[in-house]
């Protein structure tokens, strides 16, 4: 009856520094739950920790407050339930976690770096060497019956024992404020280790942290936060019972290694010929090797990672070798992608390869790279040594479809380049198809955009950008959940945007704000505004109120520094409706409506934490705002104007039918003009309206502006503007994807009841607009999946529903002129029967 037991919504985690953390479950095979018992110890099946007892209730999410845990806890926990009849199931499976370093006194290592890397009054000291390979040896006495690594760098690191990678991870460690937090890892290697001599190895790269001015690359920006470092501690229990801990430190030899070069934005090089076969592997020749530097820096800013990491989720084959006009062999991968082009080759030594990344051609066949579109130059180069080899670069990425392979030998395949597609691993939870096959091409270019974004932070591309621009963090937040579960992945990227915020309560339009932009690039509330609506973006999707709570002050600060900027309720300055196609919808009508939002959801976070004159305070901001808003603007004028307006709720109610024909016959007539601010709520307000059909003619349309006319000229992945494929920019851009969010909650039908917290009370209202024949929508929530297919054709209609374990659903069936087949129990909205129903499968008929 129990299941997916999860702590801190991740499965088993190790490491984590949260000492009361959330534990989490699932149903099966009952209905629901009227009580819960969970224990928690430091052995499987005990309760030495924690014991809730009996507890009457039917939460699935209970936060662990049992006996205070210490650093390197392991702690076991079970649970078990009683359904509705009042019968226990019996004990869950154990499930596990494991507490990091939760104080600079547990950290014995030191920060480590090569000589010639190190100097803090001068950045550029290092540049133009080879990046650095670090190894140490250690040796073990005894059987091991447990070893974990903690190790962290900057900027990029990789690190192994014994020559075997410790983690499948990338990237590491993720993007922060690395002046704030650097986020380490803790990774089990008791299977790498053996008795007698041992060898730990770290790679180094610069990545984000230290992006330097090399003027034969493109960068978006050039600045130093850290220089490369690293720091790792192994700490191992033998099987004896006793321990033991080896570090970093000044016994670890340093060399330059075959990486000669690697820019986080302008690419990488390597010269294979200087690779060094077994340099982290015990007993190797260091006798060249220097000893390291230790770095005075203090371990204070070491903080978990706390969310699922970047890996390797996806391997494209080339589909294709292109020959250009000039005879250059270009390799397409079929699809947009972000990642790494990896090498497969066997060739002499010594040959000098340029590769170049990018996702569209030009006339001759050649890789297009310019300053709108991915940034230019963008290139890596390997030099080869003798034989079969493999090689992708390992500390930066890139985006693309193509690559262009200069100085290739012409008897080389499309067998020699394969796409290695990278993201954060959060797990998939949506599906979506439909009987039109254009929708389901809009859907997976959303998808592929998503993906090709999701990296430690929601980036805005993965080639001219690669900033955490944080509007479409919470403008698209569904659009990322219904595809993805990302609890953890969510509550982290929080972590980034408080740590970039000043004195002053700014949260900057980018987190972490490795650059400070200029005036509305920096401050725009509907960028900034993620700090005050994330939070309460979760707690609605997953039942999480960690995040408001951790996060409270931030968000009262943000909505104060707007506050202390308004002027009698208005907002006057930002970037307005970004890229929209009328320029006559005012700026500050824009900020305004963020502002709004971002009060809004302070007001609701306040009410939820008891906050009760927070609330009312608030609350009364919010109202102010509203009247502010509709004093100044009212409605009419541009359809983002229409827009915001109807979703504040501004418009007199006689007038909202006009308003919602206006805007609903200039969307159904393909005049969209709305920019990326206002499209997610064009979507919410004509939904909610029931304005289906006029939805349901944009998105089939292939006319520009549309989706269908990214998807009818060739868009893999969406683009950065409507007519991307043609006009260039970005080719992976996800800003546009709000429809994504229309295709779950409108035509699938998927959504919540008012009220409802977590999917607890679902509310299954499919709409089913022109000559749509099916739809098949599924998607994870807190309590499991949740399903909902349907399709009509000869006069029926046939809608099945899946409710999860735990959760209720009021299903409406859509008014098709047909008589339906079940006994209807509640509410019956007009043209529309309602049917309550608990967890289960359920089929709904109707016909003539």
């Amino acid at each position: 009856m129990v299941t997916n037991l999860r702590t801190c919504d991740l499965t088993d985690p190790l490491g984590i520094e949260i000492t009361r953390p959330s534990l989490s479950w699932r149903l099966t095979g009952v209905t629901g739950q009227s009580g819960y018992h969970v224990q928690a110890g430091l052995e499987e099946g005990t309760a030495g920790l924690w014991d809730t007892g009996e507890t009457d209730g039917p939460d699935q999410r209970v936060r662990y407050d049992g006996r205070p845990l210490a650093s390197r806890t392991a702690a076991y926990w079970r649970v078990r339930v009683r359904d509705g009849g009042g019968r226990w199931s019996g004990w869950s499976p154990s499930a596990r976690f494991e507490l990091g370093l939760l104080s600079q006194e547990d950290w014995t290592a030191s920060w480590i770096t090569h000589p010639d890397w190190y100097d803090d009054a001068d950045p550029r000291v290092g540049e133009g060497l080879p990046l650095p390979l670090l190894a140490g040896e250690f040796t073990l006495a005894k059987p091991v019956a447990r070893a974990r690594l903690h190790v962290a760098g900057l900027g990029v690191y990789v690190a192994s024992v014994n020559g075997a990678p410790v983690t499948d991870a990338v990237l590491e460690p993720a993007y922060t404020d690395f002046t704030q937090r650097i986020a380490y890892a803790t990774h089990d290697v008791t299977a790498l280790l053996r008795e007698g001599a041992n060898a730990a190895g770290i790679a180094l790269g610069p990545g984000i942290a230290h992006v330097y001015p090399h003027q034969d690359r493109y960068m978006k920006f050039f600045g130093s936060k850290a220089s490369p470092r690293a720091i790792a501690q192994l700490e191992v229990d033998y099987a004896d019972g006793t321990s033991d801990r080896f570090g970093t430190g000044a016994d670890w030899l340093a060399t330059q290694g075959p990486t000669v070069r690697s820019h986080w934005y302008g690419g990488e090089d390597h010269d294979a010929r200087r690779e060094i076969a077994g340099w982290d592997a015990p007993g190797a020749d260091r006798s060249g090797w220097r000893p390291v530097t230790v770095r005075p820096d203090g371990t204070g800013m070491l903080r978990s990672r706390a969310c699922p990491p970047i890996r390797v989720t996806e391997e494209l084959p080339a589909v294709e070798k292109l020959v250009a006009a000039d005879g250059t062999a270009v390799f397409d991968v079929g699809k947009v992608v972000a990642g790494w082009a990896e090498l497969r080759l066997d060739l002499p030594a010594g040959r000098h390869l340029r590769l170049l990344p990018g996702d569209q051609l030009d006339a001759y066949g050649r890789v297009v790279q310019s300053k709108p579109t991915t940034g230019a130059p963008i290139f890596n180069t390997y030099v080869t040594r003798e034989g079969p080899q493999t090689w992708h670069p390992s500390f930066r990425y890139d985006g693309f479809r193509y690559v262009e392979a200069q100085g290739l030998p012409e008897h080389v395949g499309r067998e020699a380049v394969t796409a290695l597609v990278l993201r954060a691993d959060n797990a998939p939870v949506g599906e979506f198809r439909t009987s039109d096959g254009l929708l389901n091409d809009i859907h997976t270019i959303i998808d592929r955009a998503v993906r090709g974004n999701m990296y430690s932070v929601l980036t805005d591309c993965p080639h001219r950008e690669k900033l955490g621009w944080l509007e479409q963090a919470h403008l698209l937040f569904d659009v990322v959940a219904y595809n993805y579960d990302v609890a953890a992945y969510y509550r982290e990227l929080l972590v980034t945007m408080a740590e970039s915020q000043t004195e002053d309560g700014l949260v900057p339009d980018t987190a972490p704000e490795y650059v400070v932009f200029e005036d509305a690039f920096r401050d725009d509330p509907n960028w900034g505004g993620a700090i005050a609506r994330v939070p309460w973006q979760i707690y609605r999707w997953y039942g999480d109120t960690s995040a408001m709570e951790t996060h409270y002050g931030a968000m009262c600060r943000y909505v104060d520094y707007l506050t202390a900027r308004a002027e009698d309720g208005v907002l006057g300055y930002g970037l307005g409706d970004w890229i929209g196609l009328d320029p006559a919808t005012p700026v500050p009508l824009v900020s305004t409506w963020g502002y709004w939002r971002a009060a809004d959801a302070v007001a609701r976070v306040a009410g939820v934490l008891g906050l009760d004159a927070d609330a009312k305070r608030y609350r009364a901001l919010s109202e102010g705002i509203v009247r502010a808003f509709s004093d100044r603007f009212g409605a009419g004028g541009s359809q983002a104007s229409d827009i915001l307006a109807l979703d504040m709720g501004v418009v007199p109610a006689d007038r909202v039918p006009a308003v919602l024909d206006r805007v609903a016959g200039a969307v159904a007539g393909g005049g969209i003009t709305v920019g990326e601010i206002a499209l997610p709520a064009l979507f919410r307000v004509l939904g909610r309206a029931g304005r289906h059909d006029a939805l349901w003619r944009f998105a089939t349309s292939t006319d520009h502006p549309s989706y269908g006319y990214q998807v009818r000229h060739g868009a893999t992945a969406l683009t950065e503007a409507w007519d991307g494929p043609t006009r260039g920019l970005s080719q992976n851009h996800y800003m546009l994807g709000a429809i994504d969010s229309w295709f779950y909650r409108g035509l699938g039908g998927i959504g919540q009841a008012p009220g409802s917290v977590g999917f607890r009370r679902l509310l299954i209202e499919p709409a089913v607009p022109g000559d749509l024949e099916s739809v098949t929508a599924r998607t994870g929530t807190p309590y499991g999946q949740v399903g909902v297919a349907w399709e009509r054709g000869d006069g029926e209609f046939a809608l099945d529903v899946e409710v999860p374990p735990g959760a209720t659903a009021k299903v409406r069936l859509p008014d098709l002129g047909l008589r339906r087949h079940a006994v209807p129990d509640g509410a019956t909205p007009a043209g529309v029967r309602a049917y309550e129903v608990p967890a289960g499968r359920w089929t709904f008929r109707a016909g003539r």
